[in-house]
Order: structure tokens, then sequence, then C-alpha cells
């Protein structure tokens, strides 16, 4: 979902020389965790006023859809992806000191386990929200899928066509394994869904009216930008013209496949990434995903004609077997596994646990990547904690733990 005020970085940032990071919190009671719908309190401008978007040196704060949702972005991109973990946190820091007078604090994840969206969810009603009164109109916002999901986004820049096409192929290989690696939302509403990433379930049901939206998820394979219009954005922006008749949404951001271009920033955006427990540990798979999107992207690993190959809908099939069952997904992709020189079937765990011991991931200078290679997803992790089928008391036991890993930037363990 956009926001109304975005932060548009200067063109023409060559691939790999800067990034964009976002990370999306639900603010709660402290005491009860109860969603709290408080997010212009913490988003005022110099002049007093309720602002979509509010500079914070290094970091922007900025609204989303629903009231009990605040954004925190790279204000610009950053020159590295080292360290941001830190901006990240001290600002969380600033904002817990915030909201405490209100009751109210950060809540990490990507879904809240006892959220019930009918009740509970606020509109954000400040501002120019045209666009989210087009959406809501259209789909009805008042559900888990609209007003209970938290992510990380990743901003890669391109230059020019030909980065443009060998990011996306590079991004597009990589996409069906990383809920492998982030799964983190594995109740709704005080139940089990069986699904590790019940998050991307709802990304992927959230506008089955209008399915050229969100297509396969997996985004098509293109040869170039104009390619992409043709491919994507044109069958998108013709399916939602009957319930758009004043064109509000026919922007780059109505597409919801797992990674869209954005073109008026020249990034490509990486949606899938549910949010951690920590900035630490989202940054640490942020690096990992960059790394090895690199290697693709540099050809180390598939060329780009193979990488154009890989079948879509066999794409597809293995990002939800992932978003289902976590590190335990079986990868039979043969493609994909022979391609990455992994031999299989094989669980996407042990395929993450490879590549990382091939030194494909970079490195883990604060040991957040080794902690979900070595004991699981943060969803799997959490369903240890809670235990398979656990009642009220022991999610919001189990969620106060997480609030305390966010304000003190640890890992979660199980």
């Amino acid at each position: 979902m956009p926001t109304l005020d975005p932060i548009i970085p200067p063109p023409h940032i060559a691939a790999f020389t800067g990034y964009g990071i976002e990370l999306e919190y639900m603010i709660v009671d402290r005491d009860s965790l109860t969603a709290r719908p408080i997010a212009d309190l913490l988003l005022v401008d110099a002049e007093g006023n309720v602002a979509n978007e509010v500079d914070h040196d290094e970091l922007a704060w900025s609204n989303e859809l629903v009231r009990h949702v605040v954004e925190l972005k790279t204000n610009g991109p950053a020159e590295s992806l080292r360290g941001l973990e830190d901006n990240f946190h001290a600002d969380l820091v600033e904002i817990n000191r915030l909201l405490e007078p209100h009751g109210a604090c950060l809540m990490p994840t990507a879904m809240h386990p006892l959220f019930v969206p009918d009740d509970e969810t606020r509109l954000w009603p400040f501002g120019q929200n045209e666009i989210y009164a087009a959406y809501n109109r259209i789909f009805d916002c008042r559900g888990h899928g609209w007003s209970n999901l938290q992510s990380m986004h990743i901003n890669l820049p391109f230059v020019d066509d030909a980065e443009f096409t060998r990011l996306h192929a590079a991004i597009r290989a990589v996409l069906p394994i990383i809920p492998a690696l982030s799964a983190a939302s594995p109740f709704e509403q005080g139940r089990a869904t069986g699904w590790m990433d019940t998050r991307l379930r709802y990304y992927r049901d959230n506008q089955r009216e209008i399915p050229e939206i969100s297509g396969q998820v997996i985004p098509e394979a293109v040869t170039s930008i104009d390619d992409y219009h043709a491919r994507i954005l044109q069958p998108m922006y013709r399916a939602i013209a009957p319930h758009d008749p004043d064109g509000i949404l026919v922007d780059d951001w109505l597409n919801s496949r797992a990674a869209i271009a954005r073109f008026e920033r020249q990034t490509i955006e990486i949606r899938i990434i549910d949010l951690q427990e920590c900035p630490a540990a989202d940054l640490a798979i942020a690096r990992a995903v960059v790394a090895l999107v690199k290697r693709l992207y540099d050809g180390r690993i598939l060329d780009l004609e193979r990488q154009q190959s890989l079948d879509n809908r066999a794409l597809a099939d293995q990002l939800f077997e992932c978003a289902r069952h976590g590190s335990t997904a079986r990868i039979e992709h043969r493609s994909w596994l022979d391609g990455f020189g992994i031999e299989g079937p094989v669980s996407a765990g042990l395929a993450w646990r490879t590549m990382f011991e091939r030194g494909w991931l970079g490195d883990d200078p604060g040991g957040h990547l080794q902690v979900i290679l070595e004991h699981g997803t943060l969803a799997e992790r959490i369903k240890r904690r809670a235990g398979a089928e656990p009642d009220a008391a022991a999610i919001v036991a189990t969620y106060r733990e997480l609030v305390g890993c966010l304000a003190e930037n640890r890992p979660f363990l199980s």
C-alpha cells in the first residue's frame, strides 16, 4: 500500500549503489497488546499539524492505510545496508518513548495474532487520503489482508533499461525461497492458521476480484521496461478502470506482485518479507537477500537467459510452499535446484544454509541470520514458544516477549 507523500530519491542511481528499507509496525496497548489507532500522535509536522510523513534525520516516519500502523523508512537511498539497524532501533526507542504516556508501544512481527479487523480497523482519515478511500470502496479494507499485515520492503535501484532487466530477473529467481527465511505470521485471531507466513497468503488473495493486480504473485519474466509495461502494468490498468473511473489508482504501486517496479524512484521494490522481531533481524535478512540477488545479477549463479526461463507457475508454487511450511518447505523445482547447484529435493532451510556456507549471503555480523538458519523462521520459533494450540494468555505472553525483543533489538529464541 503506498504512502500518500512518498520520498523520491534522486534518479539514475546504479544498481547496488543505494538501498531503501521500509519497516511497518503496529501500535498496541502496553498491557493488553490490543491495537491502538493513534499513529497520528507520532506524525506531527513542525507546525503541529498531522502529516502523512515527517523527517527524522536519517529516517522518515509515515502513515499507512490504518491508524494503528506506522512506517519507518530510509530518508532517501542509503549507501550501505550495514549499520541501518542501529538507525531504525534508535527511532523505535524514540517512538516508544512518545507512546509511553498513552500506555502504548510498538509490536513487531507481520500480523497481530489476536486482531479482529471487523471491530478494530480504523482507516487513516487525514490529509489527501483519496487513494485509501478508493481502495476501501473497491475492496472493503476491513480485513486482515488490509489492516493486519506488517512487512519489510527493500528498494533496489536501476539506472537504465539493461540494469532493470537484469535486476528484475535476479530478484524473480530469489523470491520463491524468501518466506523460508522471513515467515513471521503463524496466528490469526487466536488460532494457528497452518501457515508460517499467513500474511503472504492474504497478500495473494487480497484482490482476487481483479486478478491482474497480483497475477501469480511471482512477477512474469520481462525483457525490458517497455515489456514490463505491456505485460504487467497495462493489463492491470485496464482491469481496474471499470472500478476506478477517476483513475486514482492508475500507478505502478497498484501492482501487488512480490516485487514491483517503482519507476518514479527507479527502483524495484521487494514486498513479501515479513517483519521480524527487531531491526537487527530485519537487516540481516535484507543483507542476505540483497547479496544473493547481486550474485545472480552478476551472473555468478545463473546467467540471465536461464533466470528468464524459470517457469512462473513453478516459482509461484515454490513461494507458497515456503509460505506455508517455512524452513521445512520442500523444494522440488528441478530447474531452480540445478541452476543453484543444489541437489534435491531439499528443505528450503537446508538450501539457505548451503548458500550461507558457500559465502553467497555475505557475512552475518550480529549473528541474527545464524539464529534463523539454526532455529527456523520467526514463525516457527513463535509456535514452539506459544504451543500448537495456544490460548489467548499464551499468545499474549509470547508477544510481550517479542515487544521486549523489539525494544532491546535482540533475537527471539524459542
